[in-house]
């Protein structure tokens, strides 16, 4: 009988951690992304030092951002939308999807011509340069160049050089960028346009060079949260990717950060 005292409070106690343990679990939230597929590494990384530093989940989704756009404008259950251009970000805030006040231009990146890393192909981007010809019977890796972002800002850019109309019988469109990379790092493709933070993340492709800045709209990813997001820490997300430790991440990664 001595004891039951002691055995009672060792029993309340642990109940107590139980609860309070409970309470911890219950208390994390849940918030799902649509971003775009060029955004992969680097923002599973920053989801990853979220969570260790909020509890809070980040349930990523990848994917061409005209694709995304679709999904969302379908009625897909995301909390927050990162473009990787202004135009699909426009579609969607024009059928009101897009909480107000929330949007922002987050990042900017560039647009680099690639090739498989054991290539010896040296080309410099410029007017009239003779991607045709280098190309020969290969492809020319792109994302699609009707709706996705990245290939629409390659084509852009090969139309602004003059050299589109004979390059367009040779590309091999991809559904995103990172599919586009993955023919030319798998050696499919001789050739291929990329942004430049992709090409950095795959030791399998290098970098041949750079597209003018000035022969394509700027990149431009913009993020907002949506006007149907169902997680209350969505808001949150989006404030910590304008963070010193985000920026840093981003910066790491070869973007832009914009936050604007």
């Amino acid at each position: 009988m001595i004891f039951m005292p002691r055995l009672a409070r060792a029993a309340g106690l642990a109940l107590l951690v139980t609860a309070l343990t409970f309470h911890a679990a219950s208390a994390a939230e849940k918030v799902t992304v649509f971003a775009a597929a060029s955004l992969k590494d680097v923002l599973t990384s920053i989801s990853e030092t979220w969570k260790s530093a909020t509890g809070n989940e980040v349930v990523l989704s990848f994917a061409g951002s005209s694709a995304l756009a679709k999904q969302i404008a379908e009625g897909a259950p995301a909390d927050l939308f990162i473009s990787a251009d202004l135009d699909w970000m426009h579609t969607i805030e024009k059928q009101g999807l897009v909480k107000e006040g929330t949007r922002l231009s987050l990042l900017g990146n560039r647009i680099v011509l690639v090739a498989p890393a054991d290539s010896k192909a040296e080309l410099k981007v410029a007017p009239g340069f003779d991607l045709a010809g280098v190309l020969g019977d290969g492809k020319l890796a792109m994302a699609n160049t009707d709706s996705v972002p990245a290939g629409k800002y390659g084509k852009a850019a090969l139309d602004k050089l003059g050299v589109w109309s004979a390059v367009e019988p040779k590309v091999a469109q991809a559904e995103n960028v990172r599919a586009a990379l993955l023919l030319v790092s798998r050696g499919e493709a001789p050739f291929g346009i990329v942004y430049e933070t992709d090409a950095k993340v795959d030791p399998k492709v290098k970098i041949v060079d750079r597209f003018p800045e000035d022969s394509h709209k700027p990149i431009i990813y913009p993020a907002a949260v949506l006007k149907d997001a169902k997680s209350p820490v969505a808001g949150a997300f989006l404030d910590y990717l304008k963070t010193d430790k985000a920026k840093a991440a981003f910066e790491a990664a070869g973007f832009t950060v914009l936050g604007e």
